[in-house]
């Protein structure tokens, strides 16, 4: 993952742009790739995880009623928080995580679905990415998807 977080940080530091990351399901895990990177102060301003529900929606400006209709796995989820990490980061591009990790279920959803955001000038992503495997796979699987997402999304506005 060091691979992908430093290409993403390189592209941002080109563009001058900064970074602003959403998680749940990865608890921080994509900040922390980030942050590996040296220099990657000059784009990152801020991760956020919120983990809660309730959160979602009071840090990062997801509407409370798709909480309460879809709960907080969902695609729309995602592409909210990435625009609401976005604003309250004052960044430009905004990345966010959301998803079951496992082992158990959530509202309805199986262990190893997530979906990963992007939301940039010119660009709202999100992807539906299915990781078999134990929690730590998801996890880490989630952080790579999002990074990997956002690398595709800002070299393809080049």
């Amino acid at each position: 993952m060091p691979d992908v977080a430093r290409d993403l940080l390189g592209s941002l530091g080109a563009r001058g742009w900064t970074l602003g990351v959403a998680e749940s399901l990865t608890g921080g895990g994509v900040t922390a790739a980030l942050v590996s990177v040296p220099g990657a102060s000059t784009v990152l301003r801020a991760g956020i995880v919120a983990y809660a529900t309730d959160l979602k929606a009071r840090l990062l400006g997801v509407d409370d009623g798709l909480l309460a209709a879809r709960g907080a796995v969902d695609p729309d989820v995602a592409s909210q928080m990435a625009a609401g990490v976005r604003d309250v980061t004052g960044s430009d591009v905004g990345l966010a995580t959301t998803g079951v990790a496992g082992p158990d279920p959530q509202d309805g959803h199986a262990p190893g679905l997530v979906f990963v955001a992007v939301c940039a000038p010119g660009v709202d992503q999100v992807r539906r990415i299915d990781l078999p495997g134990p929690r730590p796979d998801v996890i880490a699987g989630a952080a790579s998807g999002v990074l990997k997402l956002a690398v595709q999304a800002i070299s393809e506005l080049s």
